[in-house]
């Protein structure tokens, strides 16, 4: 069955979810959602823990079944089509599933044969995707002894063996060290200039900065707002971000003197925020008030401020 037609004419998206909702008993865990993902975007799903975001990943990777409303995944259906659905997708989960008694290239190689690809094609491809994911010279290295970031490289080659159409990434770089996240990241920016389409979940702000061009913010399993990041920014926070940091307890004692200084201010334990448009006027004003902070830092907003304010601060077991 082929993709169905946009309804503006335009290209149809690759994944429609409309009031999709995941029940286990009693507990909502996707609570009526609905989104669009293009073909060849790359789209995130930003979340505290509980959020739902691995739910609703699994449900489009049709290893979780629909609870209620409708998924479209390639213009099929899960209930009915699933094996033909996992057939074009590519698939990196939180946590890396490869055998570590076998070499590099065995995994790779084992994995082509789940899809039943040729023996020649296998061999063609891995010495493509090893050599894409920088480990074309450890193929013949068992798998156990590579460091983290090389076993999530090899985890993204191995997702790739089926020329997927839609790669679904669960926290991709979590564990890794920045030298590897940002290796990473490199590699999945080359798959999205070769039109893969992306679908991550993260706790990473930089990383669905760096990767995402649309995403959503989810929160107790529905969406509490969607856009690229910069729509996200400029809807939610300010264009600039001022960082006091005071003497400690006078934070509070402080907080009532910048009055009018900003759009919002946010009192922490260590430090007040002032979310503003000019952060260096502001900073200006602040010491012709006669405050006098420890240190001051001014910034530019991120996903991070808009995450927090619309997600909150308190930790989510």
């Amino acid at each position: 069955m082929p993709v169905p037609e946009a309804p503006d004419g335009g290209a149809p998206p690759y994944i429609s979810a409309r009031g999709l909702t995941k029940r286990f008993g009693d507990f909502v865990a996707v609570a009526g959602i609905d989104f669009d993902v293009a073909r060849g975007e790359a789209f995130g799903f930003l979340g505290p823990n509980g959020a739902g975001k691995s739910s609703t990943m699994r449900m489009i990777g049709c290893v979780s079944p629909v609870t209620g409303g409708t998924l479209r995944v390639l213009g099929l259906d899960p209930v009915t089509d699933g094996a033909r659905i996992r057939a074009r997708l590519g698939v990196v989960p939180q946590e890396d599933t490869l055998d570590l008694e076998l070499s590099v290239a065995e995994n790779l190689y084992i994995y082509g044969r789940y899809f039943g690809l040729p023996r020649r094609v296998i061999r063609e491809r891995t010495a493509e995707l090893l050599e894409f994911v920088q480990l074309a010279e450890r193929a013949n290295d068992l798998v156990e002894p590579l460091s983290g970031g090389m076993k999530r490289r090899l985890t993204i080659a191995r997702s790739l063996i089926n020329e997927p159409d839609v790669l679904l990434l669960d926290e991709p770089t979590t564990g890794l060290d920045p030298q590897a996240r940002h290796a990473l990241w490199d590699r999945l920016f080359r798959l999205k200039q070769q039109g893969v389409t992306l679908v991550l979940t993260t706790h990473y702000m930089d990383e669905a900065e760096q990767l995402c061009d649309r995403l959503v913010v989810m929160d107790k399993g529905a969406i509490a707002a969607e856009g690229s990041p910069r729509q996200l920014i400029d809807a939610y926070s300010t264009r600039e971000v001022v960082e006091l940091r005071f003497g400690e307890g006078e934070q509070q004692d402080v907080s009532g003197k910048v009055d009018g200084l900003a759009e919002r201010v946010e009192v922490l334990p260590d430090r007040l925020l002032l979310y503003v448009a000019n952060g260096d006027a502001t900073l200006a004003e602040v010491h012709a008030r006669g405050l006098a902070p420890s240190s001051a830092l001014v910034r530019r907003s991120t996903l991070e401020d808009v995450f927090l304010r619309l997600t909150g601060r308190t930790l989510v077991d």
